[in-house]
């Protein structure tokens, strides 16, 4: 208990003094209610250091650095897909005239059938345009040297004598792919000899089938000349 001398005792606070006392609980009050507590450590984006005097960088998302990296590659690729179809496959060509190839056997449709091969292999897959012969940069000129249309292959032993159960058609063609412009043969086939298996009787799968190698041949001749 304290004694009457006590200066503590005998002191009681004014009017004034309450009203300030209660302001600065007040202001203590308002300062300890705003402040945030510290976010988590593992919410924070860690920096990357790439060096001990270089400033740190956050660290994107994956996806979202795979995405700047594909969209630049997209116009890599369309560039790509330009390129392999200029000129079709043939430097500095890009209209050709097809001549109706010469035939030498007694197959009268065999004409037809070898223009038309030749006119999908040059226009549709390589890319070039039809254009009169007058005009256009390269010519194609052939001839139907000869063809085979039941050649055995395969027999079946039988009662007197043996059945053949398959058989092939053989094409043999000379082909070339002339500059016009030079006058330089670009591309050219000797006797090119194409087959085509099939069961008899069905010879026009066997004959599709030789046409069929024939595109593919003038198509990788002239993709050989880029």
């Amino acid at each position: 208990m304290s004694s009457p001398t006590d200066p503590l005792a005998r002191w009681k606070p004014s009017g004034g003094d309450r009203a300030r006392c209660k302001r600065a609980a007040e202001r203590t009050s308002i300062r300890a209610g705003s402040r945030r507590e510290p976010t988590s450590i593992s919410q924070e984006p860690r920096p990357t250091l790439r060096s001990r005097s270089s400033a740190w960088t956050p660290r994107w998302p994956s996806s979202r650095r795979f995405g700047s990296v594909a969209g630049s590659l997209v116009p890599l690729g369309l560039a790509g897909c330009l390129y392999s179809f200029a000129g079709g496959g043939l430097p500095n060509i890009k209209t050709v005239a097809i001549l109706p190839f010469d035939n030498d056997t007694p197959q009268p449709t065999l004409t037809n059938d070898v223009t038309s091969a030749v006119t999908d292999a040059v226009e549709n897959r390589l890319g070039l345009r039809a254009a009169a012969q007058s005009s256009a940069d390269a010519v194609v000129r052939g001839r139907v040297v000869r063809y085979d249309p039941d050649v055995p292959l395969a027999f079946q032993p039988g009662v007197g004598s043996a059945v053949v159960t398959q058989r092939q058609v053989q094409l043999t063609v000379d082909v070339e792919i002339l500059d016009q412009r030079s006058g330089r043969t670009l591309w050219q086939r000797q006797g090119l000899s194409l087959v085509g298996e099939y069961t008899p009787p069905q010879e026009t799968d066997g004959r599709k089938i030789a046409l069929q190698k024939l595109e593919n041949e003038i198509v990788d001749g002239a993709q050989s000349q880029w």
